[in-house]
């Protein structure tokens, strides 16, 4: 986009047709101890564009990211390769947007490349239906629950304590004003308690969200939940952040899910400082028209040609707004390229292989552990917790590790609510090399 400035013609044009004599005049109803006088500002001498560039990446080179430190953060963003072909795709004009196509007449190839992403997110969920993409995991949780008020006509929502606190926290303000209830059940020992989630299930109950793996990482059989949900008509909703687990391990939909939803960041996404994500949403077939957002489909056009087309979009946009499933469900078009784009070059092969690089990782650390260091038990994906004697003991070790340049963790109590300041989680991914798990070992060996 070109840079015009105003001269100071133009700028006295436009004071004169709106009707003052000064640019202080426009912020008269600021009270005057808030405005700022140019000369107080100190701004520097004006730049040359090659001093500008200059002096912003000197600045920008003390910046502290994954790509100049070791890495070891997880819970909800991933530290992912990302390959080159990927950003080379979405860079393109042709697929530059974020929103869904509107008009199939001249946006086929972005109609086909959001038909393909719901292809296969589907097939990697397990699921029947996807849809193109919403905000992110957590509203898409939101939706999850909203959805299946809707589908069950009951307002009961249980939510396990091991789905990622963000999510919950967003699902709970989604349902705060209407009405019903909604159980969050405390979190236990960094797992997935699941005789607490079935013993919280009844038939007033429209879903139970967990998350699987679940917050801390952990992995676990689902097949007795499905069961209490079938027997009291109660829809299973699964949530995930890492979707590269399930190139290594039982999908949710092998489980018997009726509703997945989660992050699609680690399919191909930068982490970018929270955003833009990328929110996946997938259903069974018969929930489909309940489902927010919009669904992309293969058409043949009059002279049976293959297209694509929006096949259903019950959005307050296109349809009555009572009669909307969702108001507020946003996509992330350009996001669901970029996932589509990394499924391809993947495939199942690399998918698998990206697992269980992640997976072997956190083992290894795991098991080399020093003794005054304990991780949370149980079989782990890519992500648990650590803990310490006390919170001195992991703060000096995080201190250690900064001046070592790691990104050692995550304080537990940053994102969980009454846990004693002495736990850090971590994550790995195929981004963790040897190296990186050796000198983290050093690290805590020599930080007790």
């Amino acid at each position: 986009m070109r840079y015009l400035p105003h001269t100071d013609a133009d700028r006295s044009a436009m004071l004169e047709t709106i009707g003052v004599s000064s640019m202080r005049e426009l912020f008269a109803d600021i009270p005057a101890e808030f405005h700022i006088e140019p000369q107080s500002l100190k701004m520097p001498d004006a730049l040359s564009e090659a001093g500008i560039v200059r002096k912003f990446t000197k600045a920008s080179e003390k910046n502290r990211h994954a790509g100049n430190h070791s890495y070891f953060l997880g819970a909800g963003t991933y530290h992912h390769f990302i390959p080159a072909v990927v950003d080379y795709i979405i860079s393109r004009g042709e697929f530059l947007t974020a929103y869904t196509p509107y008009q199939p007449e001249i946006a086929q190839g972005t109609l086909q490349v959001l038909f393909e992403f719901q292809t296969m997110t589907a097939r990697l969920l397990g699921m029947d239906i996807s849809n193109a993409s919403m905000y992110d995991a957590a509203t898409s949780v939101a939706e999850a629950a909203l959805m299946s008020r809707r589908v069950n006509r009951r307002d009961r929502v249980v939510i396990a304590g091991s789905v990622n606190p963000r999510y919950r926290s967003v699902t709970k303000n989604y349902l705060t004003h209407l009405g019903g209830e909604t159980v969050e059940l405390p979190s236990t020992g960094f797992s997935t308690d699941i005789k607490q989630i079935i013993s919280n299930i009844d038939d007033t109950t429209a879903c139970v969200i967990v998350q699987y793996p679940d917050f801390y990482g952990s992995v676990y059989d689902l097949a007795d939940i499905r069961s209490k949900c079938d027997e009291t008509g109660a829809l299973m909703v699964v949530a995930f952040s890492d979707a590269s687990a399930f190139g290594l391990i039982k999908s949710p939909g092998e489980y018997g899910a009726d509703i997945v939803v989660g992050s699609g960041q680690a399919l191909g996404i930068p982490m970018g400082f929270g955003g833009p994500h990328l929110g996946i949403f997938t259903c069974t077939q018969k929930l489909i028209r309940q489902m927010p957002g919009r669904v992309c489909g293969m058409t043949h056009d009059a002279n049976d040609k293959r297209g694509f087309v929006l096949t259903l979009s019950t959005r307050e946009q296109h349809i009555r707004r009572e009669k909307a499933t969702s108001n507020i469900c946003s996509n992330q078009g350009l996001m669901c390229t970029a996932a589509a784009t990394y499924m391809t070059l993947m495939g199942d092969a690399g998918l698998k292989t990206v697992a269980q690089h992640s997976a072997a990782a956190l083992q290894k650390i795991v098991t080399g552990l020093p003794a005054h260091v304990t991780a949370a038990n149980g079989a782990r994906y890519n992500e648990t917790v650590l803990s310490f004697a006390d919170q001195n003991s992991r703060d000096n070790f995080l201190i250690r590790a900064e001046e070592k340049n790691i990104f050692a963790g995550i304080p537990l109590e940053k994102l969980e609510t009454n846990i004693e300041a002495k736990h850090l989680l971590i994550a790995t991914t195929e981004m963790t090399e040897e190296s990186d798990i050796t000198n983290y070992l050093a690290l805590l060996e020599a930080a007790q």
